[in-house]
């Protein structure tokens, strides 16, 4: 939305909004959706505004729209994953409230997809038998809507008091320096969403993407990432495949310690990174993961 919608406007920008706020169950009186931004419309802006603690202009512009889009998410419109800037959204809200009901605490209910939340969902899905990832898809989105009986109309911040550790080694991302070396198409994908995971996990990460061959630099750990065809490193670069199942952040430490004093580790990323959003988040979560287990089990000699 580029210009604010104010009284007396029409169309179909108009009618999205009174859809919304029907949605949310708002009176627009007999006229309903017509597409017409008066009378009963007006009256149901203010009142949307007012609930929000939002300026009650009557006026809708980039913050009361940001507000109504993010109040009429349900959980499954979209896929939800740690990145940053956050998400956020009425389905965010709702995943948090299903966690804390069924034991799998967040924290308080903000709406807001923060590390807390990640380590939530990834405990949920370890403990019913999907892949532990902390992306919040369609599967892991059924998988808590089975269980609707237990969680539904109970109190949404039931265990929100509950210690909730960060599933990352956040102080290691704090003070070590990262280069990511992007030799292809998807270790580029893979690299960006590996650079917002570590920032959206601790603001103060510090992790330089280059597209550049022996870009490492003294101090920084370094990775190279590539799809199944991008050359490897020379000089016999320990490598990590993520594609193979199960044990990935074990194979990081073996590879890292491997690589001694270098710092500097290969890893083959699925080609289909390119094409499926799932697929990029989870083999950043999969990477980053990884990398903090071997800054925290010390076998990373290159920490500032």
């Amino acid at each position: 939305m580029l210009e604010p919608i104010t009284q007396g406007d029409r169309g179909p920008a108009v009618e999205d909004i009174q859809k919304r706020l029907l949605a949310l169950g708002f009176d627009l009186g007999p006229t309903g959706i017509d597409g017409v931004f008066l009378g009963a419309t007006l009256s149901a802006v203010r009142r949307f505004q007012h609930e929000h603690a939002l300026s009650e202009d009557g006026m809708v512009g980039a913050d009361t729209w940001a507000a109504l889009v993010d109040a009429t998410f349900r959980l499954g419109d979209r896929l939800l994953y740690l990145k940053f800037p956050y998400l956020h959204g009425a389905d965010v809200r709702a995943l948090q409230g299903a966690l804390n009901v069924l034991g799998f605490a967040c924290g308080a209910p903000d709406g807001i997809f923060g590390t807390f939340t990640e380590r939530a969902v990834g405990e949920f899905q370890s403990n019913v038998g999907l892949p532990s990832d902390g992306i919040a898809g369609p599967e892991t989105v059924r998988a808590i809507e089975r269980l609707h009986h237990v969680w539904e109309g109970k109190d949404p911040s039931a265990p929100a008091n509950l210690l909730a550790a960060s599933a990352r080694a956040a102080e290691a991302l704090r003070t070590t320096s990262l280069t990511v070396v992007c030799a292809d198409g998807p270790g580029q994908v893979v690299g960006e969403r590996l650079a917002n995971l570590a920032l959206a996990t601790e603001p103060g990460a510090r992790v330089v993407l280059t597209a550049e061959p022996g870009a490492e630099e003294p101090g920084f750990v370094t990775l190279h990432l590539g799809g199944t065809s991008a050359p490897e490193p020379a000089g016999g670069v320990p490598v990590v495949r993520v594609r193979e199942a199960g044990g990935v952040e074990g194979r990081f430490v073996a590879a890292f310690a491997a690589a001694g004093g270098s710092g500097v580790v290969a890893v083959v990323v699925p080609d289909e990174v390119e094409i499926d959003e799932r697929e990029a988040q989870s083999t950043a979560v999969h990477v980053l993961d990884g990398v903090c287990a071997a800054l925290s089990g010390g076998v990373v000699p290159v920490v500032l």
